[in-house]
């Protein structure tokens, strides 16, 4: 394909991203589901040009922005204290996951060897970040099940690539050693995290000298290539090396960067996660047509694949159920002995973990680099491609009601301080300081305004603590009359643009000041 004909059909992916998140939208429905139907469906029109999915570009172009960006904002205090259930299914899940699948698949293809079962599972084991961001955006979730979820899908991508590296290891050597693989296992997991640490420290560092804009921004979308390629060389994980990296950036962000990189870098990056995460799903659509045509077309769904398929599909649904409410009853066992800190998940929050395995990059692009001459490769994509449909179909499009329905109730203590709390707190530091900085060496008042201000903020923040609901009423009032009359200010600014009386320099500079004053008032109002 020449490369005006690639770029041409980037933008036609692009517009088709557009037009079926828009149909998603009006569906009611999540888009990953809707694109991956939509890629699918296309995939088929005659004339299309076929689109093959090259799994280690697939691998490096989607998987470390959106695994950073997942780790970004991530709450650490959370994610510390949900640490053993979030190993518990990101590494535990996945390997019980990856033996069930094994176990299923030589069971219904017994010619199938044992190795090349287990690498069928740990295809298939891991929920994808991609995925789970995908599908979970916009769904209110308890905070302990939100962070077992969105922890789980930043670390088991790790462990699946693992397994799958020692299971094709055995097929094609015939040898397999449990401890050489526990070994290798903590060694990359290790690796991985020193890697994270040093690229992360190597960012703070960058972050801090450097005093360009836009350099700032170019370096904190590169962080996540850097150390995901770095620890690809050095033979380590790369997934967790991503991860952990991206953990030190949302921690580090707050005080290294100054205020208007951060607004920048935060749309940067909110952009290239909204790009990268929908053109995922409509490329494994697209790559539907060449999973089909690889195994014969239609007609080459014999009985046994289509039950081996199933049983695949089955697996895979049934083990993480059974893993994780087995983790909950122990849990349970455990917090009846006296230990409050075993708290379990209840069969509300247990039901929704479990059905929040939606598989998708990840699975694929694994899936795709399986030598061509492992045993029973051709169905072992096929068994990849129907696990991430009906993952991301099924459970994703059903998940919302699931939750209506099981309504799982949050048990997290709330944090001793509210967002009014925390706001009248700043509110005080500021105006200790103004009392201090409005007078003069001789104690003349030289600052009368600037100290009426915070005074009086100070006062309605404490209002707005006592009564929360009367206090942003009246403000409301308060800021629709600064709407208004900064509406009037840039239909005036336009007006002497538009009459040639000002430049267009004079114009962008004031529009500029403008669009952040209103974006102080919409913020204020909590629009």
């Amino acid at each position: 394909m020449h490369a005006v004909d690639t770029f041409e059909l980037v933008l036609t992916l692009l517009a088709l991203v557009l037009g079926l998140h828009w149909l998603a939208s009006k569906l009611k429905m999540p888009p990953a589901s809707v694109l991956l139907v939509g890629g699918g469906a296309l995939a088929f029109v005659p004339g299309l040009p076929s689109i093959a999915l090259d799994p280690e570009l697939a691998l490096v172009l989607f998987l470390p922005p959106l695994l950073v960006d997942g780790a970004f904002y991530t709450p650490h205090g959370r994610f510390r204290r949900q640490l053993p259930g979030i190993l518990s299914l990101a590494v535990g899940a996945v390997i019980f996951t990856t033996l069930a699948v094994g176990i299923v698949m030589h069971w219904l293809m017994p010619d199938l060897p044992w190795a090349a079962c287990f690498a069928l599972g740990a295809i298939v084991s891991p929920p994808d970040a991609v995925s789970a961001r995908a599908v979970l955006k916009g769904i209110r979730l308890p905070r302990r099940l939100t962070t077992l979820l969105e922890g789980e899908s930043l670390l088991n991508d790790a462990t699946g690539l693992i397994l799958f590296r020692f299971a094709v290891a055995a097929t094609l050597s015939g040898a397999f050693h449990a401890g050489e693989a526990v070994q290798g296992f903590i060694v990359l997991a290790l690796g991985g995290a020193i890697v994270g640490l040093l690229a992360g420290a190597a960012w703070v560092f960058v972050a801090k000298h450097l005093h360009d804009r836009m350099l700032i921004i170019c370096a904190s979308a590169l962080l996540c290539w850097v150390a995901y390629l770095a620890g690809e060389a050095v033979h380590v994980s790369g997934v967790i090396a991503t991860v952990v990296a991206g953990l030190m950036q949302g921690w580090y962000q707050h005080t290294v960067l100054p205020a208007d990189v951060r607004l920048q870098s935060r749309s940067v990056m909110q952009m290239i996660g909204f790009v990268l995460e929908a053109l995922v799903f409509i490329l494994i659509g697209f790559s539907l047509r060449g999973v089909v045509e690889r195994v014969g077309g239609i007609e080459g769904f014999t009985t046994s694949t289509m039950l081996a398929v199933l049983g695949v599909v089955v697996a895979v649904t049934v083990a993480r159920f059974v893993w994780v409410f087995a983790c909950d009853a122990v849990l349970a066992i455990v917090y009846q002995t006296g230990i409050q800190r075993a708290r379990p998940l209840g069969w509300r929050q247990a039901t929704v973990l479990s059905w929040a395995g939606m598989r998708g990059v990840v699975t694929l692009a694994i899936a795709l680099t399986l030598p061509v001459d492992m045993p029973g490769r051709d169905l072992m994509l096929v068994c990849a491609f129907a696990v991430i449909f009906v993952t991301v179909i099924l459970q994703g499009s059903s998940l919302g009601w699931l939750i209506r329905a099981v309504r799982p109730v949050d048990q997290e203590p709330p944090a001793p301080m509210n967002m009014a709390q925390a706001e009248a707190a700043m509110m005080r530091a500021r105006t200790a300081i103004a009392e201090v900085l409005a007078y003069g060496s001789d104690g003349t008042l030289i600052h009368p305004q600037f100290l009426d201000q915070h005074r009086q903020r100070l006062r309605f923040m404490e209002r707005y603590v006592q009564d929360t609901s009367t206090a942003m009423d009246d403000l409301r009032t308060h800021l629709d009359v600064h709407l208004q009359a900064l509406v009037a200010g840039r239909e005036e600014l336009i007006r002497v643009h538009r009459s040639g009386l000002i430049e267009d320099e004079v114009l962008h500079d004031l529009e500029r000041d403008l669009d952040i004053e209103e974006m102080m008032i919409v913020f204020q109002r909590g629009d």
